[in-house]
C-alpha cells in the first residue's frame, strides 16, 4: 500500500479495518473472531453514548432513569443478538444505533427494566463512560427542554464526533511537544475564521508570522483528516462518508446549535 492510501482513510483499502466495517462484515464469523468483533462494537457504544441519553431524557424520562435506561440499551447491544440483526445496507452506524433505540423505548417491556446502577452485568462500566465525557458535550437547558429527541441526538452525535477529532489532535501535538501552539491555535482549525491577527498570534508563542501559518495550515489540514477518519470509523461503505460528513456539517451549522453548546465546534471545511 503506498503512503498516500495510508493516509486516506476514505480509500478501500483501509476501510476494510474500520470499526463498524468490521461489526457488519463479522456477524457470521467464526466464535475465535468475536471477541474482535465485540470490542469494535463496545468501542463504539463507549464513545457515542452521549447522543442516546440526550435522545431517552428527552422523550421524558429523568436524568437517573435516562441513564439507566441508556445503560440497558448498551447492555442489550452488547450482550443480545444485535450484530446479527444489523443491516449493512443501512451502512451507518449513527443511522442503525438511533432506529435501535427508537424500538428499545417504544417496547413497553423494555421500558420496565431498566438496569440499576451497581447490578451484576460486568461486560459495561458505567462510570468511566461519564467521567471520560467532555463537558464542552455538555447542551444548554434551553436546547435540551425545546429541541426534539431527533434534534439533541444529531447535535450530541455531531459534537462528539469533532471532539473525538480535535483531542486526536491534541494528543498528537502533546507528543510532539507543540501542546501549546495547539492551545493558541485551536480555536482557528477552520479557514472561515475572519479574526486572525497572525501578528498577535505570533507574539503570544514567540514565532514568525510565517511559522504561525504553516503551523496554522498543516494543523487544518491534520484536523480534517482525523474529522473524516471519524466518520468513516462509522458508516459501512467508503461512498457514505462524503455525506456522512455533510450531515455531520449540517448538524452543527444553524446559529442555535452552535450557541446551544459551551464550546463552539468548528466542523471541516
Amino acid at each position: 500500500m503506498s503512503s498516500a492510501e495510508n493516509n486516506n482513510p476514505s480509500c478501500s483499502s483501509a476501510f476494510v479495518t474500520t470499526r463498524w466495517n468490521l461489526i457488519l462484515s463479522g456477524g457470521d464469523l467464526e466464535k475465535t473472531d468475536e471477541h474482535q468483533i465485540r470490542a469494535a462494537l463496545a468501542e463504539l457504544c463507549r464513545i457515542y453514548w452521549r447522543p442516546i441519553f440526550f435522545f431517552v431524557a428527552r422523550r421524558g424520562y429523568s436524568p437517573e432513569d435516562a441513564e439507566d435506561l441508556t445503560q440497558d440499551f448498551f447492555l442489550r447491544i452488547l450482550g443480545g443478538d444485535w450484530l446479527q440483526k444489523a443491516d449493512p445496507t443501512r451502512g451507518r452506524f449513527r443511522s442503525l444505533l438511533l432506529k435501535s433505540v427508537q424500538n428499545f423505548l417504544n417496547d413497553a417491556a423494555d421500558r420496565t427494566k431498566a438496569r440499576k446502577r451497581g447490578g451484576d452485568v460486568s461486560f459495561i462500566s458505567w462510570d468511566p463512560w461519564m467521567t471520560e465525557a467532555p463537558s464542552e458535550l455538555a447542551l444548554s437547558n434551553e436546547a435540551l427542554n425545546s429541541w426534539t429527541a431527533e434534534r439533541l441526538f444529531d447535535a450530541g452525535w455531531a459534537a462528539t464526533v469533532v471532539q473525538r477529532a480535535i483531542r486526536r489532535l491534541r494528543e498528537e501535538c502533546e507528543r510532539k511537544g507543540r501542546l501549546r501552539v495547539f492551545e493558541v491555535l485551536n480555536r482557528y482549525l477552520t479557514a472561515e475564521r475572519d479574526d486572525i491577527s497572525y501578528a498577535r498570534l505570533a507574539a503570544k508563542l514567540r514565532i514568525a508570522e510565517s511559522t504561525v501559518k504553516k503551523l496554522l495550515y498543516h494543523m487544518r489540514q491534520r484536523y480534517r483528516f482525523l474529522l473524516r477518519d471519524e466518520v468513516t470509523q462509522t458508516v459501512a461503505d467508503p461512498a457514505d462518508v462524503e455525506d456522512e460528513l455533510r450531515y455531520l456539517c449540517g448538524a452543527l451549522a444553524a446559529h442555535s446549535v452552535k450557541a446551544a453548546y459551551s464550546l463552539t465546534f468548528r466542523a471541516a471545511g
